[in-house]
C-alpha cells in the first residue's frame, strides 16, 4: 500500500508536463507546481510542512536577514531569527543527471526538461521549507555547481543553474560524486535525478560513500514512457544515445523479453539505493508531479 500525506490530492491540471512544458520560465514553473501542490494539501502534522510560528532564536552569521524581527531589536536592542515549525536547518543538495541519454523523449518533454522541471519543484519547495538548497550539473563530469545555502538569492541561482543545462554526453557517477565528496562535507539531503542506464555495480560504489559521509540520499529514477511500453510494431533499430551502439529489435523482443529485463534493471537500481541506506522514487515523464513531490516530503520527514 502506498503511502498518503493528509489532504487532497493536487489540482492535476497545473502540475501535468504537458502544461509545465508551455511555461517558458523556469521559476513559474517552480512556483506553479509548487503551489499547486499545496494547494491539495490540509495542514500537515509533518513537522517541517506548516508555517506556524514556534519560536525565537539568536541571529547567526549568514543567517536571512528576512527572518529578523526588527519589533523585538526595537525592544530590547538585541537581534533574534523568527523559527517557523519548517524550519529544521536541513539541507538540499540536487544532482542533476544530464548526460545524453536524458535528451530522450517526445511529446510534451524530453527527460531531461521534465527532470529540470522536478530538480527546480525540489529546490522551490525546500525553499519554503526554509531548507538551505544547492545543485550539482553532471554528465561525465561536474559542469556547474552551487553549493546549499539558505542566503537570499541562492534559490534564483540555483534555478539558473538547472534552467540552463544543455544535453552532455556520456554518464559517470565516479568523478562527478567524488568531487561532490570534496565540496560538501556538511550532513544534508541529497536527491539525484537520473535515469540511471548505468551499471547498477558502480552506480552503488559512487553512491556508497555519500551515505558514508551521512548524507541521505534518494534517488529519483526519471523514465519516457516510450522506454517503460514501447509501442513499436515491426522490427526497429535502436542507438545508444551516449556510445553509439544500435541494435536491431523485434516487436516480440519488446512485448515479451524487454519487459522483464527493463523490471529486473529497475529493480536492481532499487535493491542498490537500498543497500546504501537510500530511497529510490520510480518517476514516469508522462504523470504528473505530485507524486514525486509527495514521496520527497516523506522521504524527508523521516530523514530529519
Amino acid at each position: 500500500m502506498s503511502e498518503r500525506l493528509p489532504g487532497q490530492s493536487a489540482p492535476r491540471g497545473l502540475l501535468q508536463p504537458e502544461v509545465l512544458a508551455s511555461l517558458k520560465n523556469l521559476d513559474l514553473v517552480a512556483r506553479s507546481v509548487v503551489e499547486g501542490f499545496l494547494v491539495g494539501l490540509h495542514r500537515s502534522p509533518l513537522f517541517g510542512f506548516s508555517q506556524e510560528f514556534a519560536e525565537y532564536r539568536a541571529y547567526a552569521e549568514g543567517d536571512d536577514p528576512r527572518f529578523i524581527d526588527w519589533n523585538v531589536y526595537a525592544r530590547t536592542e538585541r537581534t533574534y531569527i523568527k523559527r517557523f515549525l519548517g524550519e529544521t536547518n536541513s539541507h538540499l543538495m540536487i544532482l542533476l543527471d544530464v548526460s545524453a541519454s536524458m535528451d530522450f523523449g517526445g511529446t510534451p518533454v524530453s527527460k531531461l526538461r521534465y527532470a529540470q522541471f522536478l530538480a527546480a519543484s525540489l529546490a522551490y519547495l525546500a525553499n519554503r521549507q526554509h531548507d538551505a538548497v544547492g545543485c550539482m550539473i553532471f554528465d561525465e563530469d561536474i559542469r556547474d555547481f552551487q553549493p546549499a545555502s539558505s542566503k537570499a538569492g541562492r534559490l534564483q541561482a540555483v534555478l539558473h543553474s538547472i534552467d540552463r543545462v544543455t544535453p552532455g554526453t556520456g554518464t559517470s557517477f565516479e568523478r562527478p560524486f567524488e568531487q561532490f565528496r570534496r565540496h560538501v562535507s556538511r550532513r544534508g539531503l541529497v536527491a539525484l535525478v537520473s535515469d540511471f542506464w548505468c551499471d547498477t555495480g558502480r552506480l552503488l560504489e559512487s553512491v556508497r560513500p555519500l551515505a558514508w559521509q551521512g548524507q541521505d540520499i534518494v534517488l529519483f529514477q526519471v523514465l519516457d514512457p516510450a522506454e517503460m511500453a514501447p509501442g513499436y510494431r515491426s522490427n526497429v533499430l535502436l542507438e545508444d544515445a551516449e556510445t553509439g551502439a544500435a541494435v536491431e529489435v523485434t516487436p516480440e523482443f519488446l512485448a515479451d523479453e524487454y519487459p522483464r529485463k527493463l523490471r529486473a534493471h529497475i529493480d536492481s537500481i532499487a535493491t542498490a539505493a537500498a543497500a546504501s541506506g537510500a530511497d529510490h522514487v520510480l518517476v514516469n515523464t508522462g504523470d504528473s508531479l505530485d507524486g514525486a513531490l509527495r514521496k520527497y516530503l516523506l522521504f524527508r520527514q523521516r530523514r530529519k
